[in-house]
């Protein structure tokens, strides 16, 4: 077949389509010329570049085309957040009259003209009703939020403690608890605060957009502006800005008389249909052609786009794959039919394995601080103690109590361990990965499998057409022109594939030559993955043509050529497919005569530089990847070699059709490096699979309907480039394109956990600590430190410890988890080895030479410095020795440490000192005072102390069962229950109806998919 002849004359202007401008007619209203004035404020208004026709665009955007930063938009809707005053701390700002967001939007709101939309006057009215459009909640009053880091278990056994010494008229006490409670508070909400803000800043790169008529013209604003009633304009690529009712085609939109029409007929046609008319009536609603096609695979699991007809619902976060076409906004996105769904669950947060973990810990420690107050009581009826006086000292019950409510509760675990998080989102931030829940930072930390796809993740993403191969006796410019064809011209929002079909004719300057003579498209169907193909129907010269572009396979199976063509089309794919390329036949059909198969385009999409290496380094970090593409298996396998991934590369018809089912379907799984031709439901079996075996599982994607995989698997992430969809439904979203930042981000993540479980045995440790020495010392010498060095211990503790969410931290190179058994063994041997530690000075003191003491000095003071000391130096041993600490870390535990020591030089809040049996025989000092000489001699000691520790911990770190204490398997089977479940996967019920009208239900075999379509 030859291309159409280069000379005939070409249809008039007036006779084609628009590529992305409305057609209009000379006659009605639509029609009417416009003058100068009016065509300055009209929406109709274009460039010069759109005012041409649809081929002659592609032809311009082909020559015109130039890979270099893009313009930003620049139009914009102003107002956006109305901000309120500085002093107004406690407002909110202004809300919708019904904060539910439930009003029922009146009819009238729904009636604005297609060519005018609404005024800007007229939105404001509108938003302050029904709040902006999108699901996010309000933003917190941080007033509020500042008193949210005063709750909590722990923190409300601090705020009884605050009573409590008030009760005792311990009023340094008083004032230093509350100021505990506020550091924390304080701290905890700021760093949060600075790290929401970078987060947020890089949010507001990844926001949907939507194109809305406002005050007769296009602009292109957030989505999340958009009121209902505003006239918005869907094109193919899009995302669904808000739920919204289909009005009429882009290009003919005097059909807008016809919408109304339909309109006043729906309202005054009350619905009087009957249960068994569902399927009859369905198809009886649908008014004249479709108008768009959406991709709802995110909600209904739908594989194959829907089509939308006039006065059609479209989805909210839907994907538009065909079409283009005016609608009016008909819900914001609070009440649309996602947001709805979504706030059944709103109610529910997710807390995330994180906080369990952090209540578990919390909980033990207060029943375990219950229990030593218990032992202190007893010990201190045998005492003869009083309940609470005399009032000047710390020796009665209810002093006891205070004290060992101070050191018992980690007030600072709950704040420290979330602000970490937030410190850490902020780390990822800046390493262009977008957290969208903190606690996807501890499940990112211990994936053990990365499910990725391969194009832009390992490969570059940078498709190139090498040398075609052309049929013989075919024109190799007219075989490019057919390609083009059988692609989306919109060229606003191009797929991959089609942008390099499009852009590789600027080396064919013939192909481009053909595609100017008056080509008129009729029909457009774009890819779906049921015919893999694309195809266009368009006529030229009073000729009609279908253009048909896809799978080899698909195309090969619309021709009817020989078997010899048909092996050579094969075997010349498969060549493609071991060269790592991608294979795209090229059809053609003219009139009523036969297909003819034009050839074949050979796509690559080379692998990325860093991808090999980084792949060795995930491997090298415990984690197995996994490619899932949509690609041939030869290319796939091609793909794996050069990227130095193992070859157990398996078609998805194995996984699904190959016969294979229960603990045989899971092995395959487990052990696959990847799989190829995968559909987005198989990418959501294949994450189940590897959960239901133990594993924690990463999954990338970018495409509307890779949603439910995301959510399935324990961190979803979006990639580079991904729908906004994706992006709602990932934990994790990337702004940088590779599988480096991936595997950058793990590693990050594990850095933030390290910090995190270094902090908790820290603190754990130092609980155990001051319990076990103060309640023996209380039982046995009736002494204990004084309640006011207490709470300053508490308070120095904090400081010293602020700095750890900004500690430089090591990753472990395996996947890590909490290993609570080892936590609490490792926890509470530092916590003993500290008291005895502190036993040895006190004990030293009751010998002739005063032991530690030198000159003089205080007991109270003494203890209080070296138990400051070796608590402050304990987080450099849980820490660990891989990394030096940070320059804030070390600042503030050396401030803290100086604090310390000239409250035991200058004998600061000493008190009066406690007649103990033995007496003291070291030579100790009314005022309180402690000379330097023994301060030295203290601080030698605490180095000492801290280095015994550390080589314990060491030692108990290297002991391997200690070591994998608390791992759960990462690949446990249940044979049984797999074997079960995979057979009841094969079984169906089946309804059988005899010739009496009798019927029986049965189980019988389910059928397959081939048995189905047959």
């Amino acid at each position: 077949m030859a291309p159409p002849d280069e000379n005939a004359t070409e249809n008039s202007a007036e006779n084609h389509l628009r590529f992305d401008e409305p057609k209009f007619d000379n006659d009605g209203d639509t029609g009417r010329k416009q003058s100068g004035a009016e065509q300055k404020g009209s929406i109709y208004a274009k460039p010069d570049l759109e005012n041409g026709e649809e081929y002659a665009n592609l032809v311009a955007y082909i020559s015109s085309y130039y890979e270099g930063p893009r313009r930003k938009s620049v139009v914009s809707m102003e107002g956006g957040d109305v901000k309120k005053p500085w002093w107004k701390f406690w407002a909110r700002g202004p809300k919708p009259e019904k904060s539910d967001g439930t009003m029922e939007i009146p009819d009238d709101w729904l009636e604005a003209d297609i060519k005018q939309g609404i005024s800007d006057s007229e939105v404001e009215n509108r938003r302050k009703k029904t709040g902006f459009n999108e699901l996010t909640t309000e933003k917190e009053n941080m007033f509020l939020k500042f008193l949210s880091y005063f709750t909590g278990p722990i923190l409300y056994v601090m705020e009884i403690a605050v009573l409590l010494a008030a009760g005792l008229r311990e009023w340094i006490d008083f004032g230093v608890i509350i100021a505990i409670l506020l550091l924390n508070a304080t701290v905890g909400w700021y760093q949060e605060k600075q790290a929401a803000d970078v987060v947020a800043s890089l949010k507001g790169d990844i926001a949907m957009r939507a194109t809305v008529i406002r005050n007769g013209k296009e602009e292109d604003i957030k989505a999340r502006e958009l009121v209902p009633g505003d006239i918005i304009i869907i094109e193919e690529g899009q995302v669904i800005p808000a739920d919204a009712r289909l009005i009429c085609n882009y290009d003919t939109p005097e059909a807008f008389e016809e919408y109304k029409e339909l309109m006043r007929q729906e309202l005054n046609e009350p619905s009087e249909k009957k249960e068994g008319e569902e399927e009859e009536e369905e198809e009886e609603k649908h008014h004249g052609h479709s108008l768009v096609a959406a991709d709802q695979s995110a909600i209904t699991g739908e594989s194959l786009a829907v089509d939308k007809f006039m006065g059609d619902t479209a989805y909210y976060t839907t994907g538009c794959k065909r079409g283009k076409a005016f609608a009016v906004v008909t819900a914001p996105a609070r009440t649309s039919f996602v947001g709805r769904t979504a706030s059944l669950v709103q109610g529910a947060k997710d807390q995330g394995h994180f906080k369990a973990i952090m209540n578990s810990i919390g909980t033990a420690l207060l029943v375990i601080v219950v229990a030593w107050i218990l032992i202190s009581w007893i010990g201190g009826f045998f005492h003869h103690l009083k309940i609470a006086t005399p009032e000047q000292g710390s020796e009665n019950l209810l002093h006891y109590i205070l004290i060992l409510l101070v050191v018992g509760v980690p007030v600072g675990l709950p704040v420290v361990t979330t602000t970490t998080l937030a410190v850490g989102a902020a780390y990822l931030a800046k390493d262009k990965a977008i957290v969208q829940k903190l606690t996807a930072i501890e499940s990112l930390a211990g994936v053990d499998v990365l499910c990725s796809d391969k194009t832009g993740t390992l490969t570059a993403n940078q498709l190139s057409i090498r040398e075609p191969y052309v049929a013989e006796d075919v024109d190799v410019n007219w075989m490019m022109a057919v390609a083009v064809l059988a692609s989306s011209h919109n060229i606003k929002s191009l797929d991959p594939i089609d942008k390099v079909t499009i852009l590789t004719l600027k080396r064919y300057p013939k192909a481009r030559e053909i595609l100017e003579q008056g080509w008129k498209t009729q029909k457009y169907t774009p890819f779906d993955p049921v015919s893999k193909r694309i195809t266009t129907e368009c006529t030229c010269d009073g000729h009609s043509y279908i253009a048909a572009k896809g799978a080899p396979k698909a195309i090969l199976a619309l021709s009817e050529c020989s078997q010899e063509t048909s092996d050579l089309f094969k075997n010349k794919a498969a060549e493609f497919a071991r060269r790592g390329f991608r294979s795209l036949g090229v059809a053609v059909k003219k009139d009523n005569e036969p297909w003819e198969l034009l050839g074949m385009l050979s796509m690559f999409d080379p692998p990325r530089e860093d991808t090999a290496q980084t792949i060795a380094e995930a491997q090298f970090l415990g984690l197995q990847v996994k490619m899932l593409t949509g690609d041939a298996i030869a290319i796939a396998k091609e793909t794996c070699k050069m990227l130095a991934l193992g070859t157990k590369v398996y078609n998805s018809d194995r996984l699904i059709h190959g016969g294979l089912s229960g603990t045989t379907q899971h092995d395959l799984v487990e052990r696959a490096d990847g799989f190829a031709e995968v559909f987005p439901e198989h990418k959501y079996q294949v994450v189940e699979m590897i959960q239901q075996r133990g594993h924690l599982t990463a999954m990338t994607g970018d495409g509307v309907n890779d949603a439910p995989s995301l959510k399935k698997s324990d961190c979803g992430i979006a990639v580079e480039g991904a729908s906004e969809a994706a992006q709602a439904a990932a934990d994790i979203v990337f702004l940088a394109p590779g599988l480096s930042t991936i595997v950058s981000a793990i590693k990050i993540a594990r850095q933030i956990f390290q910090r995190m479980k270094a902090y908790i045995q820290y603190r754990i440790a130092l609980c155990f600590h001051l319990e076990i020495y103060l309640v023996t010392s209380m039982v046995i010498i009736n002494e204990t430190i004084d309640v006011e060095l207490i709470v300053f211990l508490a308070l120095f503790a904090d400081l010293a410890t602020i700095a750890v969410a900004y500690d430089n931290a090591h990753f472990e190179a395996r996947p890590v988890e909490w290993q609570l058994p080892k936590i609490w063994i490792i926890s509470v041997t530092l916590g003993c080895l500290l008291a005895l530690g502190t036993w040895i000075v006190r004990g030293a003191m009751f010998l002739p030479n005063g032991g530690i003491i030198e000159n003089f000095g205080n007991v109270q003071e003494v203890l209080f410095l070296e138990v400051s000391l070796t608590e402050n130096w304990l987080i450099f041993v849980t820490r660990g020795g891989q990394t030096w600490p940070a320059w804030q870390l070390v600042a503030a535990i050396f401030g803290v440490d100086v604090l310390s020591t000239l409250f035991c030089i200058f004998g600061w809040i000493s008190g009066a000192g406690y007649a103990t049996d033995p007496r003291d025989r070291a030579n100790l000092n009314p005022n309180g005072r402690t000379s330097v000489v023994t301060a030295v001699v203290i601080w030698a000691y605490s180095i000492g102390v801290t280095i015994v520790i550390a080589i314990v911990y060491y030692l108990m770190n290297q002991i391997e069962w200690l070591d994998n204490l608390g791992r759960k398997s990462r690949s446990r089977s249940d044979t049984q229950m797999e074997n079960i479940i995979g057979h009841l996967s094969k079984v169906a019920i089946e309804h059988e109806r005899d010739d009496k009208g009798g019927s029986r239900w049965h189980l019988g075999t389910r059928a397959t998919e081939a048995e189905i379509d047959e």
